[in-house]
C-alpha cells in the first residue's frame, strides 16, 4: 500500500490474510488449556456464527468467559426436529434459555468453550448450521412469519431461502472445524470466495422480503429488501428496497441510521442476479477504512440512488423499472389464533424481549417443548422477538390450548398483557454484550411498567406505543423505528428518541440525548400529557410527536 492510499482497518487485514475464515479457530478449540480465542479469531469466529463474550456482572472476580452462538434459519422457519434440537442443546450447552433475535433466529447464551463444539455439531446434525448469521457477510435473512390467506407466503419464504442460499460464503473451514472437528491452521490460506473475494464485505448486510401491507420484517431498516408485488393473489415480482440501517455512534456525525430507499421494480427470476448485484456494489464500493462507516447506507447516502440504480441494473443484466406502488399500514406481529389459507391454524404467541424460558408463573419453554414433541408443530420466529406456531390442524387446536394453559400462557389476541408490551422489543445488552453501554433486556420489565403507569395515569391505557430499547447505539433492536425509542448512553442513562411510525417507514428522531432512569417518569409523564390533551382524533404517539414535537424542537 503507498502513502497516498488510506489505511486498511485491521479487520480488513486480517480477512486478507486469511480468506479461508479458519485462522486458529480449530488448534484452539481442541486445547482444554486455552480459555479464549485470540483478538483475531475473535474476528473470524463472528463469520461461523459466534460471539466470544464474558459476563460483566462478574469482572471485579476476573473475566468469566462464554459464547453466544446464532442460528442460520431462513425466514425463521424451523422445523419439529430442528426445534427439539435446539431446546436440548440449549438445556445442554447453554443457560436453559433461547433467545429469539430481531433477525428470526435464535441463540445460545452461556456456552463455555468445553461445550462450543458439542453444540455446535448438535446443530449441524439437525441440519441446521451457524454459517454466516454473524460477520462481514450476508446475515439471516428476513421473510414474513405470518401464514397468509393465500400461497404467497410460502412463496416469499422460498425465494428468501433462495437468497440465503446464493449469498453464502463458500469457505470450506466451517465444516472442517464443527463437523469434521479437524484442529487445522492453514497456512498456506489462497481460498477467494467467488462472490465475496478474499476480503469478503467491509461490514455487514442485511436482507429482508415482506408481503404488504404487514411491514412485518422492517424491510426498510435492512441493507436490501424485497416487497412482493401481487395481482389477483400473484406474485409478479418484486420492489427492491437497499440502503436501510440502523447502526450509529454517539455523536458521531458521520453515522446515522437510515430507512432504504426504493429502487425499482424486477420480475421474480431475476432475485438472484439482482441479489447479488447489491451485494457485490457493497462489497466494491464500502468504506474499508471506517469500520463505523462501512454500511451499504452511506455509499447509497453519498452516492446517490440514481447512480445505485444504474449500477445494479448493470451488474445484474436487468434493467430495473419503475417502482410498483405498495402500501403499509402496520409493522408487528398478529397474536392469537387465527385461520391461515389452507384451512390451517396459526398461532401468534408474545415472547418478552424473545426470551424463551421457564418461571415460576409462566413455563413458557416447557409448554413449547411438549407441544412440538407432542404434535410436531412447525414454529416459526418473527422479526419482532415473537413465535408462531404453524400449520396446526384444527382438530389439535384445544389439545395446544390446555399445554399453554397448564403451563401459564395466555393464548388470547391480547396475550394478558399491555398494547405496550405487544408492541415492545429490546436486546440482550448486559451482562453478556461486550459492546453494552447500559442495560436493555433486563431492564425492560421496569421501563414497561412505568410506561404503562404513566399511560394509565393518562386515560390512555389502551394506547399501543410502539417501544424499543438497546443497551448501546447499534440498534439491534431497531429503536430508530419506534415510536419511542431508548437508547443506552451510560449506566442508567438513555438517549430518547421519538417519533418513529406504526407503518415503519420513518425514523424517529432525538428528543434528548442524556435521561437518567429516575427522570424518565416526569419525562415521559409531559410528553403522555400533552398527547392526551393535543393528539388528533386516534392519531398516533409517534405521529402526535412528529407533528407537534418535532416542529417545537426545530423552532427551538
Amino acid at each position: 500500500m503507498s502513502e497516498s492510499e488510506p489505511k486498511l482497518t485491521k479487520n480488513e487485514i486480517i480477512k486478507a490474510e486469511n480468506p479461508s475464515l479458519a485462522g486458529n479457530i480449530g488448534v484452539t478449540l481442541n486445547d482444554p488449556e486455552a480459555e479464549m480465542f485470540d483478538a483475531d479469531d475473535q474476528q473470524f469466529l463472528k463469520f461461523h456464527g459466534i460471539y466470544q463474550q464474558d459476563d460483566r456482572d462478574v469482572r471485579k472476580q476476573g473475566k468469566k468467559y462464554m459464547f453466544m452462538i446464532r442460528g442460520r434459519i431462513p425466514g425463521g422457519v424451523v422445523s419439529p426436529e430442528v426445534y427439539l434440537t435446539y431446546d436440548r442443546l440449549s438445556e445442554e450447552y447453554g443457560n436453559q434459555t433461547l433467545r429469539v433475535t430481531t433477525r428470526q433466529s435464535f441463540q445460545f447464551h452461556g456456552v463455555v468453550k468445553s461445550g462450543l463444539g458439542q453444540l455446535m455439531k448438535g446443530i449441524n446434525e439437525s441440519l441446521s448450521d451457524t454459517l454466516a448469521a454473524c460477520g462481514d457477510v450476508n446475515r439471516n435473512v428476513l421473510a414474513p412469519p405470518t401464514p397468509s390467506t393465500t400461497r404467497l407466503t410460502e412463496q416469499v419464504y422460498e425465494d428468501a431461502k433462495r437468497v440465503s442460499d446464493a449469498l453464502l460464503p463458500t469457505t470450506k473451514a466451517y465444516h472442517q472445524i464443527w463437523v469434521e472437528g479437524q484442529p487445522l491452521k492453514l497456512e498456506d490460506d489462497d481460498h477467494e470466495d467467488p462472490l465475496y473475494g478474499k476480503t469478503y464485505l467491509p461490514r455487514k448486510f442485511k436482507v429482508a422480503f415482506v408481503i404488504p401491507p404487514l411491514n412485518d420484517t422492517d424491510v426498510l431498516a435492512n441493507c436490501m429488501g424485497f416487497v412482493a408485488i401481487e395481482e389477483n393473489g400473484e406474485l409478479i415480482g418484486y420492489n427492491l428496497t437497499a440502503g436501510g440501517g440502523m447502526g450509529m455512534s454517539h455523536n458521531n456525525e458521520k453515522t446515522y441510521p437510515r430507512v432504504a430507499d426504493v429502487v425499482g421494480f424486477f420480475k421474480p427470476e431475476h432475485l438472484i442476479e439482482v441479489s447479488k448485484a447489491v451485494l457485490t456494489v457493497h462489497r466494491d464500493f464500502g468504506d474499508r477504512t471506517d469500520r463505523k462507516h462501512a454500511r451499504l447506507k452511506y455509499v447509497i447516502a453519498e452516492q446517490g440512488v440514481d447512480w445505485f440504480r444504474k449500477e445494479v441494473s448493470e451488474r445484474a443484466g436487468v434493467a430495473l423499472e419503475d417502482p410498483r406502488p405498495f402500501e403499509f399500514t402496520q409493522q408487528g406481529d398478529v397474536h392469537g389464533w387465527h385461520e391461515q389459507y389452507d384451512g390451517n391454524l396459526f398461532l401468534g404467541l408474545h415472547v418478552l424481549a424473545g426470551r424463551v424460558k421457564d418461571t415460576e408463573q409462566v413455563k413458557l419453554k416447557s409448554a413449547l417443548r411438549q407441544i412440538v414433541t407432542e404434535h410436531r408443530t412447525e414454529v416459526r420466529l418473527t422479526a419482532a422477538q415473537n413465535i408462531v406456531l404453524a400449520n396446526v390442524a384444527p382438530d389439535k387446536k384445544d389439545a395446544i390450548d390446555a399445554i399453554l394453559k397448564e403451563h401459564g400462557v395466555d393464548t388470547t389476541e391480547k396475550q394478558g398483557v399491555s398494547e405496550v408490551q405487544l408492541g415492545s422489543m429490546a436486546c440482550p445488552a448486559l451482562p453478556t454484550c461486550g459492546l453494552s453501554l447500559a442495560e436493555s433486556e433486563r431492564y425492560l420489565p421496569d421501563l414497561l411498567g412505568t410506561v404503562e403507569n404513566l399511560l394509565e395515569d393518562n386515560g390512555l391505557g389502551d394506547e399501543r406505543v410502539i417501544l424499543r430499547m438497546t443497551g448501546c447505539p447499534n440498534g439491534c433492536a431497531r429503536p430508530y423505528m419506534a415510536e419511542l425509542g431508548f437508547v443506552g448512553k451510560r449506566p442508567n442513562v438513555y438517549a430518547l428518541y421519538l417519533g418513529g411510525n406504526e407503518e415503519g417507514t420513518r425514523l424517529s428522531r432525538l428528543y434528548d440525548q442524556n435521561v437518567k432512569v429516575d427522570e424518565l417518569p416526569e419525562k415521559l409523564g409531559g410528553l403522555f400529557a400533552r398527547f392526551k390533551a393535543e393528539r388528533d382524533n386516534s392519531e398516533r404517539f409517534g405521529d402526535f410527536c412528529a407533528r407537534v414535537v418535532w416542529p417545537e424542537q426545530d423552532a427551538a
